[in-house]
């Protein structure tokens, strides 16, 4: 019964990803380096992955994204357990002393209304069990919360003062083609471009949206934000009109408020509730209803769903910033953290280039 508890708990904390992948120069030896020989043919590992990533886009493309996120994790492990050795031999301490005393002096204690606002917002997992029965598990948990908090927050503040940290593996990219039918906001030359595989009918992708808002909020002209369709029509049966639609109010320049609507709106997609938005937001009636009805944009929202098949993407939201992928819900702070490491790269590139 316990893992069954813990399980339910942890299944309702939010996961960050952040991938990582070998830097362009080792990249291109390992790819160049001969995988077989075949009688007289040589046949390399640039020639397998190619053939792997054309007969299986998300098999390949999750394979590489697991193997730079097991690189990175490992790389900030092994920085962070450095950084704290360091830090530890300067007091006297070993680094199980030191970390157990910055922690007992970071982490707050957790409250009973943090317990019982954990217990109310995840009351679904908790299959019946009364509050006082859950409280002890869900205590624990918010504790090793709180310690995981402090660790992260020590090893940042050490990262601060410590040695120059240059990370020479560079991320999976992505090549992902724009169109100039492609919905967008903010400056095709911002250093920042985020493309955005969704679903109008998929509640992740409801979900993600403000925290696109705030991201462009926060950077402006440094990032864009591209639109590309991609309805799982298999589990979302309006979504592939509604996307149709959504070009139709493109058509009259009302994309991104349509978008909004669509996503404030999303149990109610059938074609009349989609009139009704159009109507709402001032556009041209007998326009909008005549590219609905007659399917104007169903090719183009196909062409987004084989684009995001080519590339791999089998589920919404998938997100390539500057071809770096992100899947899933994610937080604003996953977001940023790839965002600020692109604007760093470019600020380096930009230097390099003016000496």
């Amino acid at each position: 019964m316990m893992v069954g508890m813990k399980k339910a708990l942890f299944l309702a904390a939010a996961v960050s990803l952040l991938a990582c992948s070998p830097a362009p120069a080792q990249q291109a030896d390992s790819a160049a380096q001969v995988a077989a020989q075949f009688g007289d043919r040589t046949i390399t590992v640039t020639e397998l992955d190619d053939w792997w990533r054309g007969a299986d886009p998300s098999g390949h493309s999750e394979a590489t994204q697991k193997m730079y996120e097991g690189r990175r994790n490992a790389l900030d492990r092994i920085v962070a357990e450095a950084l704290i050795a360091e830090a530890a031999a300067a007091q006297g301490l070993s680094p199980e002393a030191y970390i157990e005393a910055e922690i007992g002096r970071r982490a707050k204690p957790v409250t009973d209304a943090e317990v019982v606002a954990f217990y109310q917002a995840n009351i679904s997992q908790m299959d019946g069990r009364p509050l006082d029965v859950m409280a002890p598990a869900i205590n624990r948990y918010l504790e090793d919360q709180q310690r995981q908090a402090a660790r992260q927050a020590l090893v940042a503040d050490l990262g601060t003062k410590g040695p120059e940290l240059r990370v020479m593996i560079d991320p999976p990219r992505h090549e992902v083609a724009l169109l100039e039918s492609d919905p967008a906001v903010g400056s095709p030359s911002a250093p920042v471009t985020i493309v955005e595989f969704s679903d109008f009918q998929c509640p992740f992708c409801r979900q993600v949206a403000p925290t696109l808002d705030r991201v462009r909020e926060t950077y402006g002209d440094k990032v864009r934000v591209v639109w590309k369709d991609f309805p799982l029509t298999q589990i979302h049966p309006q979504a592939f009109k509604a996307g149709e639609a959504a070009h139709c109010a493109a058509e009259q320049g009302k994309f991104w408020e349509y978008h909004d609507q669509l996503f404030a709106n999303q149990q109610a997609l059938l074609p009349g509730d989609l009139k009704k938005y159009a109507a709402d937001l001032g556009l041209d009636a007998a326009q909008f209803d005549q590219c609905v009805d007659s399917a104007k944009y169903g090719e183009r929202v196909s062409e987004g769903v084989a684009q995001g098949t080519r590339l791999g993407v089998n589920s919404t939201p998938t997100v390539y910033i500057n071809g770096r992928l992100v899947a899933g819900a994610q937080p604003y702070e996953t977001f940023a953290a790839i965002i600020d490491e692109e604007l760093s790269r470019t600020t380096a590139s930009n230097g390099r280039s003016s000496n």
